[in-house]
């Protein structure tokens, strides 16, 4: 399956979820410590992954993955 690609803040926490349930990778391009960077979210059935270009952080489960997600900056922001 083709890796979705995205810039950081494209998509939604939940659109970017959505894709990785499905089974897609999600290829974001963001600006980490000044310069832009790739990195991929990916999810294997039980974990979920997020590979920087500097390191790969691992989550258990959905809540973590989504605090990441949105921690780090790679969603949408709400207009609330």
């Amino acid at each position: 399956m083709t890796p979705l690609e995205v810039d950081a803040g494209e998509l939604t926490a939940e659109e970017i979820l959505d894709a990785l349930r499905d089974g897609r990778r999600v290829v974001v391009t963001a600006d980490l410590f000044g310069s832009e960077q790739t990195l991929t979210l990916r999810h294997d059935g039980e974990t979920f992954y997020c590979d920087t270009p500097t390191r790969l952080h691992k989550h258990d489960d959905e809540a973590g993955m989504l605090t990441c997600i949105e921690k780090m900056g790679y969603a949408k922001q709400d207009d609330d």
